[in-house]
């Protein structure tokens, strides 16, 4: 078997998860334990799963999350917030992402709602959905810096682009104590701290 020329075709077409699955089984000498069918579904399974974490990552990175490390699994239902498990876990598997529909995190300064839109952001990225993050008074001054130096078309494609555009406003004291979830609409996006 010619193992080095293979191994350099799979890596030139870019099938570096192939290449690891072929390797790993010759280094561990027990390349003659699978068959032939075997092996090229474990070579195809591992280069499902690189390039699945690879476009994961990739829509993370772009997505510029505010908390990159928030995800749904580490939201704490036991804090005096107000969440709802059943619902928080039902907006988590993505339906109203596929519906068009917005969400709206709202509360009291410091209950994390910008965490949660975060996590939320993560959720999609992993349901295979664009998600791009922005501070509403960011937003604001690059529309006006965009509109002076022609770049106003080119934000608002980007802006649309994404399939999640969560938008972080500034802080302001409300008069609840709890960070509610809301959810319906016409276009993806979540809002946290909305005015």
């Amino acid at each position: 078997m010619l193992t080095n020329p293979t191994l350099d075709q799979m890596q030139t077409l870019g099938l570096a998860g192939m290449a690891a699955a072929w390797r790993e089984p010759a280094e561990r000498n027990n390349a003659n334990e699978l068959s032939r069918d075997e092996w090229l579904g474990l070579m195809l399974d591992r280069e499902v799963a690189i390039r699945a974490d690879k476009r994961v990552r990739n829509r993370l990175a772009s997505a510029r999350l505010r908390f990159p490390e928030a995800c749904i699994e580490d939201i704490d239902f036991a804090a005096p917030r107000g969440l709802d498990r059943r619902s928080t876990m039902a907006l988590a598997q993505g339906e109203w992402l596929k519906s068009h529909e917005n969400l709206i995190v709202t509360g009291q300064t410091g209950t994390g709602k910008s965490w949660l839109a975060c996590a939320f952001g993560r959720q999609a990225a992993r349901l295979d959905h664009s998600v791009l993050y922005v501070r509403v008074p960011r937003l604001f001054e690059d529309l006006a810096l965009a509109r002076l130096d022609g770049r106003f078309p080119r934000l608002i494609d980007k802006l649309t682009r994404a399939q999640l555009l969560i938008l972080d406003a500034e802080p302001t004291p409300s008069p609840t104590n709890s960070a509610s979830i809301c959810s319906k609409s016409s276009r993806n996006a979540i809002a946290a701290n909305p005015p």
